[in-house]
């Protein structure tokens, strides 16, 4: 398969320290990848690489069969959107986004003719004669995203350009890009430490820590298959039940945990009896009942438990519920009857499915 882009074997150092550690990396024509991951993970190294703001130490960037490994910035013919946008504050609209076709030497009605059309595109026309302290910041971020595109890059390189952002512009901003990215049908490498920004836009996401990537997967396999604890307490919430490995069939793995109780899950990672490892199972995986009688056969993992606290969240509650061993789990419901759940200090049952958790290491 011809991919866009692909990293073999890169790796960065800053001296003594290592940013990125031998990641390889393929990226498919019209494609949505993320690189997610907490601060000093490697992603922003990763992609100042791609973009030639910074040259590996060792391993090789090609864009498609091209190696651009130390090739300069503006000869990649890839788009940059910062964080902070980096607009030319003494410079209108108009000269913004025209700046990266004048360096390219672009006749002017041609200039012309693309700003026009770059600002119908992200919904500014008409905002040619503006300067960027007269802009919002949600509007700056689209002119931004308009200098990007103006020259037709093969790929764009997106750096946290949310982040600036207040939540509720921030949700309609992260809508708008990705639909923007379907309609050109162009290549977008984003970076985030946002998880639900990364969900909702990406077609792919590549997990990193400590200068590797952990995962790559799409957002429901990442969610609902992490490969390691890391990944399954990076993306969205999880109960952990540590422990050993006891038993192993077929269907799965039972792990006795540190408090005697025992739990069947799907397996995360290779393990064995008597290797020590943990159960990962996201609060809404976990159901809630008033007795025994009530809980489907399916769910082989049922204990009882008491309801230590109740969190109205709006469209769910939260209980956070401790079992008959002292093992506290959080367990998300569903609100769809207001008034009808379970309160402090009432006994219930919490159970789920084997395939509902994953035995992890």
């Amino acid at each position: 398969m011809n991919y866009q882009l692909s990293l073999r074997d890169v790796t960065k150092k800053f001296g003594e320290v290592t940013a990125v550690d031998s990641v390889s990396l393929d990226v498919k024509k019209g494609e949505f990848l993320t690189l997610l991951g907490p601060s000093g993970s490697g992603k922003t190294t990763t992609l100042n690489m791609i973009a030639g703001f910074e040259v590996p130490t060792s391993g090789t960037i090609l864009l498609k069969d091209r190696d651009i490994t130390t090739v300069a910035p503006n000869n990649r013919g890839i788009g940059m959107v910062f964080q902070n946008y980096a607009l030319f504050p003494h410079m209108t609209v108009f000269d913004n986004i025209a700046f990266p076709l004048k360096m390219r030497k672009v006749a002017r009605e041609e200039i012309t003719k693309k700003v026009q059309y770059v600002l119908e595109m992200v919904q500014l026309p008409g905002f040619e004669r503006r300067y960027p302290y007269q802009l919002s910041g949600g509007q700056q971020q689209r002119i931004a995203l308009a200098r990007a595109l103006v020259f037709e890059p093969e790929i764009l390189l997106m750096d946290e350009p949310l982040g600036a952002l207040d939540k509720k512009l921030r949700d309609h901003m992260k809508l708008e890009i990705k639909h923007l990215q379907q309609s050109l049908e162009i290549t977008v490498i984003y970076v985030t430490h946002d998880q639900e920004e990364a969900l909702t836009m990406s077609d792919r996401i590549a997990i990193m820590n400590y200068g590797r990537i952990m995962q790559l997967d799409t957002p429901v396999g990442l969610y609902e298959s992490p490969a390691n604890l890391f990944v399954a307490d990076f993306i969205g919430e999880s109960n952990f039940l540590e422990g050993k490995v006891i038993d192993t069939d077929s269907e799965g793995v039972c792990i006795e945990t540190n408090q005697g109780i025992k739990v069947w899950a799907e397996f995360g990672t290779r393990i064995s009896v008597g290797d020590e490892a943990s159960v990962a199972i996201r609060p809404e995986k976990v159901s809630i009942f008033a007795d025994e009688d009530t809980v489907p056969s399916e769910m082989v993992n049922s204990y009882r438990a008491r309801v230590d606290e109740v969190i109205y969240v709006g469209d769910a509650n939260v209980y956070k519920v401790r079992l008959n061993k002292g093992v506290t789990l959080k367990v998300k419901a569903q609100n769809v009857r207001p008034g009808k759940g379970f309160n402090k200090g009432e006994g219930v049952i919490v159970a789920w499915q084997l395939r509902q958790c994953r035995a992890l290491r």
